[in-house]
Order: structure tokens, then C-alpha cells, then sequence
């Protein structure tokens, strides 16, 4: 009776402890500490980003799209001088108003036909995977005021990617897998393609093309009108996968759509011209065969009577760069890009003033660089020597033969503005101000001349402002986050600092780590470890986040645990080729060993790291690696959270997992080695599995295999399935407030916050 009473008065007073500390749960938050409520469930840390605008002419203004203030709906063009702020309404709301309705066009993006001085809008948009991109097509006459429906006999919210011909008398678009053609004037429609199905897709893309190549808009105008190049998908042979709405009604509703999973077929693709007038197609007859081989790029070679077309192998180590002619389809190589790993496409490239080269980038020397490339590969310069990486190439400017580009020689965690001179001689100079430290991103204006520039650290919100190039002199401040400043600065903040961590005698991983305000390195602490580390994407960036996801990790600090990330080899930091592509085969494997080795490394080095409370969680690729590192390594981690793993990379895309792994009949052993469900059996600690039922992206299906083989070895974890959410998890009332909820409750549960003394040793 007395050990019952004793154990009921611990339970009552951890309960209380527990409730007292859980932000998720407190009613008398100080001031100074963040909830969940307020970063999730309220707008009030977001900040603001850079304007969506456009620049007009060669840069001294631009135009933006801006919401009524007040209870007003609609919008208003407005259009800035950009050195000295000064404004007009460009268009006034009423004109976005259909005629006979009392509801504004709810306008997705626009575009400005500077030539008859027109806008075309894209309205009541749709989502079809991650972007919206199909609806609603209008021209505004901006002379006259009229407001004109494109494709007006169509279905509503049934058009994608309309644009205009170079002469504004033809408006071309996609319609059920058509290219379709209208006369602005007459309204009259002509079908360019007439075999589009459910599986025969013209001017458009599937869903692995989209997802892993970039590709949406699949069709373009030749400069002179004459004439429209486009893809073509067959997507027959794809198997199709299935995704159940059981919410909805009472019945389940059923999506089915073609998605390659590893060893599966892709669609075939091809590319042709059509001529406007006739309606006449001419296919290209690029090398090897469809069903083997992804067209990744396609672009006009600054005339209208060739195409400069980027072509995969299926193991996409080579890329073959070609000059395809529109009379008789035949195709010539200009260059080669070969890699035993994998290889990048490049946007379009951009062609010198007169057309005789264009601009590249490629890791052919060990390091991403600017090259500038003959018309016919003949003569090949580089125009950025040194060991570094380019990052993007921003900007060209063939007035002044220049060309802007981020780069880091210094630290991969940062960016910097460049610019070198296009006549070679490797003169390159950096714009980027020096006391600036952290990540600088440009929208620079048509004429080069100014620069729409924002600056932000891993502890600062971003500042934007209109720089004059290239002496970067700030002509202007557009957004400096007064409000969200203000906010931060009545927190509790962590101390912040990036580091280095040595896990080889020649390998060095970058890291951050955010402490509590009132850090004492005499007590040990619990670590929750972010991770993310597929090629993918960087997680130890010197930027401010998105979103009011770092300021989670704000909040953990305030309630006494250490947040860290660390970046293994095999991310895409500018370190050059061999640290991003050592990962080529093992994707899994040596990204996992590497987490591993910094953890235990840092544990070394940092006493007051409490290795019985340290937690991993992570999102999509990071999921994956939470389940790793549980996985293959248990006993490191008290608690993981995963979020959308990838539980079997044989159950992931063919275009990202073949470009890291290679080809599933060569390399089946690495698949298996390096998925985690392979090490179910192994699982110590507790572990939360969380997935979306709707995600197109990484199906369910990953988790519910891991689920079934954690079964198999009496393993116990905790899984929530958010119904009918895709991969992003945020579709439907409260649910990222649920999300992060959850996510924190789990973590303060089994690895409770706040310091503890360092055990002493025995004397």
C-alpha cells in the first residue's frame, strides 16, 4: 500500500513537471518564451519576404501585384520606381473584374505583353501536383480596359501554361494533354496535337518529370512566332500507383497515376516543332532509345530554326548536349558531360549577344564552373578557374559582357554575388558586401544595373532592400522585418555558433548547434539532432529559415535542450565534386556513418552533451535518415522522429533514386544495405513514425512496410497517419500546429528537457 502510494505521488509530481514545462500545454507563457500556439497557430513570426515583381524595360521599375488593404478583395498593379520608391497604381482593381460578376479574378501569376501592352492572367488556379498549374486563362487590354477569357469553351480551371507568340496575335496553351492553338481576335481554336490521353501527354509532363527534372511548362514559342517545340510523353508502360481518399464521403475516392518506382519503366519522351501555319510536326531523331533516355532540357538556340535539347541516360551519367534543326529533325552533339556518379542538367543556357556560344556549368575540372561553349563544341573557355564552386549564374549582361553568379570559396554554409568578365582571363570580383556575413540571394534587374537584395544569417531575419550594381550600394530599403525583430528581441534566444567536426583525418563536417540562453557547460544537457542529409538539399546553411520552423528549435532551447545539425558528405555544398558525389552507390550508407561519426565525435569533444537524452528527427530524405541512424546504429539515439521516410529505396522514383544509386540490377545489394527497413530488427530506443495517407511523393506505402517488419521483430514505436495530407503535411484546418504538437510532446516525453549535474567520477 505504501509503494502504491509512493509510486501514484511520483507519477503525480512527473505529470505536474511535465505539464509545467510542455509548451504545447501551458496557459501563462512568459513573455519571453515561444509556443506552439504562437509559431504555428498564429502569423506572428512569419516575417516578410521579397515582393513577387517583375521589372519593366531595362530595369529602372518594376511592378508588383498587390492585395486591397482593409475587408476589401482584389487586387492592384502597382508599378515602383526602384531607386526611389515612387508609386502609381499601374491598374486599379476594378479592371480585374470579370464582366457581369461581383467577384475579382483570383489571380495566381501574371505576365505583361509590354508590346500591346497587355496583361495575361492566370486565375482560379489548381493544384495538379506541387504547384498550381492549371486554371483560368485573361487578357487585359490595359489601353482599353477590356478583360477577355482565353479557351472560353473549355472547361473552367482546365488550361495550363498559356502564353502569348512573340507577335501577341496567337496564344498557345494545353488542354487534356493537348497543345492547343488560339487567334487572340477571334477566339477561334485549332488543336496542334489531337492524340492526348490519360497517357499520351503533349506540351506538359508526368509526374516523375515534374517532381525530379523540374519540368511543368513543355512547349515553346520560336522567336518568330512561326512555330512551337514541345515534348512528348507515352507514358503506356508506367505503372500506376493508388492513393484512397476514405474521408471525403462514404465511399473511398481512388486516384490512380503513372509513377516509375526503381527498375520500373519510364514514359518515353520525345520532342518536335510544329508549324503554326500548317500544323505540320517534325520530331527529332536524337541518339539511343526513348524508353532508356529522359530529355531533360529543351530551348530555342537564339534563332527559330534550331533547338539546343539536353538528353539522359537512364543511369543519367551522360548528358548530351544537341543542336536539333527544325526541317528535317536531324540532330548534331555539341558537347558531352560524363561522370562515373551522375551528372546535372542546366536550365537554359544563355547565349552570348551575337549566338555564336552560350554560357555553362559543369564539374568537369573537380569543381562547378562557368564555361563558355562554341555553337558547335568546337572551343571550349573557362571563364571561373579556381577551387571553388559556382553556385548559380544569376545574371548575364551582354552589353557589358559580364556575368553574376553566387559563390563561397571560404565556407560552403554562405553565399556571396560575383562577377566575372566574359572575356576569360578568370577575372572574378566579388560584389557581396565583406562585413555581411551569412547568405545573399539577388533578383538582378534586366540592364544589370540594380538588384533586388536580401540578406539574411541563421540568426538574423532577412533584410531586403534595391542595391545599385556592381558597387552595391543600397539605394533603397523595401523590408528590413521590423515587427519580427522586435518579437525576437523579447525572447529568450539561443546562443548560436557553427562549428567543424573532425571525423577522419581528412574529413571535416559543418555543423550548427543553438544553445539555451543560460547555457552552464557544467551540466549536461539532452540533444535533439536535425538531419536531412541526402543530395538533395543542406541543412547547415548560415540563413534565416522558412517559415516558423527554426523557430521551433528556438523554443526547444528555451525549455532546455541543445538543437544541432550537422552536413555529411554527399549534401550539395560547395565543396566541390568529390565531396558531393563520394555518396554515389551508398546513398544511406555513408551519409548515416558519417552522422554517426560527428555525433560521437561531438560527444567527446563536448562534455556536457547528455548521451542518455539525445533525439534525431527529420522530414522526407530526413526521415529516412532518422530511421537509419535508429536503425543501424541503435543505442546511439534515446528517441527518433521520422517524418515520410523513405523506408525502401525500391519503392522510391526512378529519376532521383537511379541518379544516387545507379540501376537496381547493378547495384541491389546497395539498395538493400541501404534502406532502413533492412534493419527493423535492430530497433532500440522509441521510435515515432509519421506519414500523410495522400503523399504522391513518398507513399505511405514506406511506412507501412517499415511498420509491418518492426511487427515481425516484436519492435514497439508510435505511428500517426494524417488522412488524405500529401508529403508537406499541411493541407486541412490545424493540422502543422497538430504536426509540431505532437512532435514535441513525443520528444519532451521520452527525452525530458533541461540540464542535469555532470556525474563526477569515483575518486
Amino acid at each position: 500500500m505504501i509503494e502504491n502510494r509512493a509510486s501514484r505521488l511520483i507519477l503525480t509530481l512527473f505529470s505536474l513537471v511535465f505539464v509545467i514545462s510542455s509548451p504545447a500545454t501551458a496557459e501563462n507563457q512568459a513573455p519571453d518564451m515561444l509556443t506552439i500556439d504562437a509559431l504555428f497557430a498564429t502569423e506572428d513570426f512569419d516575417g516578410e519576404s521579397a515582393p513577387d515583381l517583375k521589372w519593366v524595360g531595362d530595369g529602372a521599375h518594376y511592378v508588383v501585384l498587390e492585395p486591397l488593404t482593409g475587408d476589401e478583395e482584389g487586387h492592384e498593379l502597382a508599378i515602383y520606381n526602384a531607386s526611389t520608391g515612387l508609386r502609381e497604381v499601374l491598374v486599379a482593381s476594378p479592371s480585374f473584374y470579370p464582366s457581369g460578376s461581383d467577384n475579382p479574378l483570383d489571380i495566381e501569376s501574371y505576365t505583361i505583353d509590354y508590346e500591346d501592352n497587355r496583361l495575361l492572367l492566370f486565375a482560379n488556379a489548381e493544384r495538379v501536383w506541387r504547384r498550381k498549374t492549371r486554371g483560368d486563362y485573361w487578357l487585359l487590354n490595359l489601353d482599353s480596359g477590356q478583360l477577355s477569357q482565353l479557351g472560353a469553351a473549355f472547361p473552367p480551371s482546365s488550361l495550363m501554361f498559356a502564353k502569348l507568340s512573340p507577335n501577341g496575335a496567337l496564344a498557345a496553351y494545353v488542354s487534356d494533354n493537348n497543345l492547343v492553338l488560339e487567334d487572340v481576335a477571334t477566339g477561334k481554336t485549332t488543336r496542334l496535337t489531337t492524340d492526348g490521353s490519360s497517357t499520351i501527354i503533349n506540351g506538359t509532363f508526368d509526374w516523375v518529370y515534374e517532381e525530379e527534372l523540374g519540368l511543368r511548362d513543355g512547349f515553346r514559342w520560336s522567336p518568330d512566332g512561326k512555330r512551337i517545340a514541345f515534348w512528348r510523353l507515352d507514358s503506356k508502360d508506367v505503372p500506376e500507383y493508388t492513393i484512397a481518399n476514405y474521408t471525403d464521403s462514404n465511399y473511398p475516392d481512388v486516384k490512380r497515376f503513372g509513377y516509375p518506382k526503381v527498375g520500373q519503366s519510364n514514359s518515353t519522351a520525345t520532342v518536335g516543332v510544329v508549324e503554326v501555319e500548317t500544323g505540320e510536326t517534325i520530331w527529332f531523331e536524337l541518339p539511343g532509345r526513348p524508353e532508356f533516355e529522359y530529355i531533360a532540357r529543351m530551348a530555342w538556340a537564339k534563332n527559330s530554326t534550331e533547338v539546343l535539347v539536353q538528353q539522359l541516360d537512364r543511369r543519367q551519367q551522360v548528358n548530351r548536349v544537341s543542336l536539333c534543326e527544325k526541317t528535317f529533325g536531324k540532330c548534331s552533339e555539341v558537347l558531352t558531360e560524363r561522370d562515373s556518379a551522375w551528372v546535372e542538367t542546366h536550365d537554359e543556357p544563355i547565349w552570348t549577344k551575337d549566338g555564336e556560344s552560350f554560357l555553362w556549368l559543369s564539374e568537369r575540372d573537380g569543381h562547378q564552373h562557368l564555361y563558355d561553349i562554341s555553337r558547335d563544341g568546337s572551343r571550349t573557355k573557362l571563364l571561373t578557374p579556381g577551387n571553388y564552386d559556382v553556385i548559380d549564374l544569376i545574371k548575364v549582361d551582354t552589353t557589358a559582357n559580364r556575368a553574376f553568379f553566387t559563390a563561397s570559396p571560404d565556407n560552403p554554409t554562405q553565399r556571396y554575388l560575383y562577377q566575372v568578365d566574359l572575356n576569360g582571363g578568370g577575372k572574378v570580383r566579388r560584389l557581396s558586401p565583406a562585413g555581411l556575413r551569412g547568405t545573399h540571394s539577388y533578383d538582378v534587374a534586366p540592364a544589370a544595373g540594380l538588384a533586388i537584395h536580401t540578406f539574411s544569417s541563421l540568426t538574423e531575419p532577412p533584410v531586403i532592400s534595391v542595391v545599385s550594381l556592381p558597387d552595391h550600394q543600397q539605394l533603397r530599403l523595401l523590408i528590413d522585418n521590423h515587427d519580427l525583430r522586435e518579437r525576437l528581441q523579447q525572447l529568450k534566444q539561443p546562443a548560436t555558433e557553427f562549428f567543424r567536426v573532425k571525423i577522419d583525418q581528412d574529413i571535416e563536417l559543418d555543423g550548427w548547434c543553438l544553445k539555451p540562453s543560460s547555457f552552464d557547460p557544467s551540466q549536461r544537457y539532452p540533444v535533439l539532432v536535425y538531419v536531412y542529409g541526402e543530395p538533395a538539399g543542406q541543412t547547415v546553411l548560415d540563413r534565416w529559415g522558412r517559415g516558423s520552423g527554426p523557430l521551433w528549435y528556438w523554443m526547444l532551447t528555451q525549455h532546455g535542450y541543445v538543437v544541432l545539425s550537422v552536413d555529411n558528405r554527399g549534401t550539395p555544398a560547395p565543396r566541390g565534386r568529390e565531396w558531393r558525389k563520394s555518396v554515389y552507390g551508398q546513398i544511406g550508407i555513408l551519409a548515416s556513418e558519417d552522422q554517426a561519426a560527428a555525433i560521437n565525435a561531438l560527444a567527446a569533444r563536448w562534455r556536457w552533451i547528455d548521451r542518455e537524452r539525445m533525439a534525431i528527427w527529420g522530414w522526407s530524405g530526413g526521415g529516412s535518415m532518422t530511421l537509419n541512424m535508429m536503425l543501424r546504429y541503435p543505442g546511439l539515439f534515446a528517441a527518433g522522429m521520422s517524418v515520410a521516410p523513405v523506408a525502401d529505396q525500391r519503392l522510391y522514383d526512378t529519376i532521383y533514386q537511379e541518379r544516387y544509386m545507379g540501376l537496381l540490377d547493378e547495384n541491389l545489394e546497395g539498395y538493400i544495405q541501404g534502406s532502413p527497413v533492412t534493419f527493423a530488427h535492430q530497433l532500440e530506443g522509441k521510435l515515432l513514425l509519421v506519414h500523410g495517407t495522400g503523399d504522391d511523393n513518398v507513399h505511405s506505402q514506406n511506412t507501412e512496410v517499415m511498420v509491418n517488419e518492426l511487427i515481425k521483430h516484436n519492435k514497439q514505436f508510435s505511428m500517426m497517419l494524417y488522412p488524405n495530407r500529401s508529403h508537406s503535411i499541411r493541407e486541412g484546418e490545424n493540422t502543422s500546429r497538430h504536426l509540431r504538437q505532437m512532435l514535441t510532446d513525443f520528444l519532451m516525453t521520452h527525452v525530458p528537457p533541461g540540464p542535469k549535474p555532470q556525474h563526477t567520477p569515483d575518486p
